[in-house]
């Protein structure tokens, strides 16, 4: 019901808005990365308005948001760090909604000579360094620990992780030699020809991973709503799809 309604007030909003461009800065989680982009082209062309994007981790871009800085739209890749920006009463409640769904894998360089991988693997000695996104702050780094620590692997492999600004630079350190192995998103690695997906952690065993997305209060741009709302459309809906993510509220 309320994406119906946000869909509602697109249309609306299209028809009684002078034909004035605005640009929509939108913080959204680095996994996001090309699906925005690709999106935000997409939307321009159509809308006149300008989106532009500060791609970084969540738990960077809340910290950002708290300080004041200009944000329009908070697409977070995890509920902790939306759910800190809402305390703090930065975002309008009325309009967070968990918009995706992602899962974990485990990846290696596109020429791994790495077969039939599976967690327990990482323990083994030819495998020195893991690379995650930094486990005690970014994400894709808590998702990650959580789940080796829910099969009794972290304690085994923690000595071995190398811990990365965010996720895009996780799958970095794996494709350019600098880690054997690496735990990203499965969106990340469908991004990257210099990856494999060697081992795909299901979607009932790993942590659930949404992505939230919410106004930030400050903002009150008509054109942020417009844009939120054609973020929840069937059309961007398709666009995630194809990069590997899954509609979490639909």
């Amino acid at each position: 019901m309320k994406t119906i309604f946000r869909l509602l007030t697109l249309a609306l909003l299209s028809l009684v808005l002078p034909l004035r461009a605005e640009t929509v800065t939108v913080f959204a989680a680095a996994s996001l990365t090309d699906a925005l982009k690709e999106i935000g082209t997409a939307y321009e062309a159509k809308s006149g308005d300008k989106i532009a994007y500060n791609f970084a981790g969540s738990n960077v871009l809340a910290r950002q948001i708290g300080q004041g800085a200009p944000a329009d739209i908070f697409f977070s890749a995890d509920e902790a760090q939306m759910d800190n920006v809402a305390k703090a009463g930065l975002i309008d409640p009325a309009t967070r909604e968990d918009l995706l769904l992602n899962t974990l894998v485990i990846v290696g360089p596109a020429d791994s000579p790495l077969q039939g991988f599976l967690p327990p693997d990482l323990a083994q000695p030819n495998i020195q360094r893991i690379a995650l996104a930094d486990p005690k702050a970014v994400p894709a780094g808590v998702y990650a620990k959580a789940y080796l620590t829910k099969l009794n692997l972290w304690s085994k492999i923690a000595s071995k992780v190398v811990p990365t600004e965010n996720v895009r630079a996780a799958l970095a350190a794996v494709t350019s030699g600098n880690a054997e192995v690496g735990i990203v998103y499965q969106t990340d690695a469908l991004s990257s020809k210099k990856a494999k997906v060697l081992y795909a952690v299901p979607l009932t065993d790993g942590p659930r991973i949404t992505y939230p997305v919410a106004l930030v209060k400050a903002s009150g741009k008509d054109a942020a709503k417009k844009f939120l709302a054609y973020l929840e459309s069937p059309e961007a809906l398709t666009v995630f799809r194809k990069h590997g993510f899954l509609a979490g509220g639909h």
